[in-house]
């Protein structure tokens, strides 16, 4: 029974994966090094620093995880706030529809805490959230389960209780891990993402419907 439904952010609440991608890509052009949106795909839905740890590694980057970071947050918020752009069609609805049953809704995103609150900030939903996890604030990011479970904790709602709506492979593992009820939304602009350990596949964020999970 749905007692809570928690969000992923990136590739489901705002079409930011071309962002990140764009972005990363120009990070690694910034340090004199190439990779392809390809070669970052396999990390959606990964924390920052779990991801360039990785990357700094197999490209043999010689900046610090934290300066790589650095230089690619400030031109991700730049680039953010300098874009016109609409949150993923029908997420304001459901949004509506989960705060008029009066449901708890929280945000567990890996991307870093300044991120989510600047997607928040530019689409005016920081009121319908009561909690929003960064998968920087726990233990391991995703693929283990520690941001749900903690957006669970924070919303004081059983995991077995929640419901979650994701667009990554890494995601989906992440929410199945902490034993909640997943929708794998196919977002085509998120790179090819195995979805199938979700327990809905869906197309449109309309296809949820709240009343039918009640």
């Amino acid at each position: 029974m749905l007692k809570a439904f928690i969000f992923d952010m990136d590739g489901v609440i705002i079409d930011s994966e071309p962002i990140h991608f764009d972005v990363d890509v120009q990070t690694m052009k910034h340090f004199g090094k190439a990779i392809t949106k390809e070669e970052l795909e396999k990390f959606v839905g990964m924390t920052n620093p779990e991801m360039w740890k990785v990357i700094k590694e197999e490209h043999q980057l010689q900046q610090t995880v934290a300066e790589i970071i650095e230089h690619q947050l400030s031109s991700k918020i730049t680039l953010l706030q300098g874009i016109q752009i609409e949150p993923i069609e029908g997420i304001r609805e459901l949004l509506t529809s989960l705060k008029n049953n009066q449901l708890p809704i929280g945000i567990a995103s890996s991307s870093p805490r300044v991120f989510i609150e600047e997607v928040l900030k530019k689409f005016d939903l920081a009121s319908y959230f009561d909690c929003v996890v960064s998968g920087e604030e726990v233990n391991q990011g995703k693929p283990a389960p520690d941001v749900y479970l903690e957006a669970a904790s924070l919303l004081g709602v059983d995991p077995k209780n929640c419901v979650v709506v994701e667009d990554a492979k890494h995601g989906v593992t992440a929410a199945k891990a902490a034993g909640m009820t997943c929708f794998g939304y196919v977002n085509e602009n998120s790179g090819h993402q195995d979805l199938s350990k979700a327990d809905f596949i869906i197309h449109e964020i309309s296809e949820i419907k709240v009343e039918n999970l009640l």
